[in-house]
């Protein structure tokens, strides 16, 4: 999940042309989802659209757009089966424009979250803006000059609060970037606070990852935690720790109900080592599995 947007605003401020390719619309199998995109030049491109022979051919009309003034669009579908000969067997329908950078303001409202935008098609040029038109699909008619349409660019983010800075904490923020988290980060060693951090667990509605370098302090987060809304609260530790905090939450007046949002330890069941980095890459896949469960809506 590259940073494409603001890619692309550096190489037209820079004055170098670009392309935007766009995956509009997917039906069926296909290498990436409707809303991808990739912006490419004339030596080189940023992000990916999936690779194999679409990407190879995307890559080739871009770069011919890039001799056409700026402001040319073109859109094609392609059945990735019969006209590629890609295996997805699926259908996608990309965009291909030379960006313009007098019509550039649209990208700043991209910052790799989600964006509701009304793409407005005119002959010699395309327009953008926040909106509300309808919205795309495979099987309809391709959009054409004069047509509006919505594209949702980008995708949501979950709130994910981590307390604890220590090794295991550096690795996990280490591989957050580029991923659909907004990352809170807290530890007492970096100036914060106990009351501000159990305010902060208390007050979190998305992902809570508890594993600080003070187990008593863990417990105040876990427990500060339970007692909010949090859909998942990870505490990291073995499952002695888990038993033992289970019977003193339990103690403290927490229901079965409550505890069950208690995951410890945390991480893909199966991934046993213990260095900090495939502990973080362990978490941030399990991270991963919760946040597509989020926008299914089945967290």
């Amino acid at each position: 999940m590259t940073d494409w947007a603001g890619s692309a605003q550096r190489l037209l401020d820079a004055g170098t042309p670009c392309a935007l390719v766009s995956l509009l619309a997917v039906e069926g199998s296909a290498p990436r989802e409707a809303g991808t995109r990739m912006v490419v030049t004339r030596e080189g491109l940023v992000g990916t659209i999936g690779g194999g022979n679409l990407e190879y051919q995307a890559i080739h009309q871009a770069r011919a757009v890039l001799e056409h003034p700026p402001g040319t669009w073109r859109i094609q579908d392609y059945p990735l089966g019969p006209l590629l000969g890609q295996c997805c067997g699926g259908r996608v329908r990309l965009m291909v424009e030379r960006l313009d950078p007098s019509r550039s303001q649209w990208l700043g409202k991209v910052n790799g979250h989600e964006v509701r935008l009304e793409t407005r098609l005119f002959d010699s040029h395309v327009e953008r803006d926040e909106g509300e038109a309808g919205v795309i699909s495979a099987k309809g008619t391709a959009p054409k000059a004069g047509d509006s349409f919505a594209e949702t660019v980008g995708e949501p983010h979950v709130p994910l609060m981590m307390f604890g800075a220590g090794h295991v904490g550096q690795a996990i923020a280490g591989l957050l970037p580029g991923l659909p988290f907004d990352l809170d980060w807290q530890d007492s060693r970096e100036g914060h606070t106990l009351d501000a951090m159990e305010q902060a667990a208390r007050e979190a509605k998305g992902l809570v990852l508890i594993l600080t370098h003070d187990h008593a302090l863990d417990y105040r987060l876990t427990a500060a935690a339970l007692s909010g809304r949090a859909q998942f609260i990870g505490l990291i530790g073995s499952a002695t720790k888990r038993a033992r905090f289970l019977s003193r939450l339990t103690k403290d007046g927490f229901d079965e109900a409550i505890l069950a949002r208690l995951t410890c330890p945390i991480g893909i069941a199966g991934i046993t080592g213990k260095a900090p980095e495939v502990i973080a890459v362990s978490v941030v896949a399990q991270l991963l599995l919760l946040a597509d469960m989020s926008a299914d809506g089945g967290a």
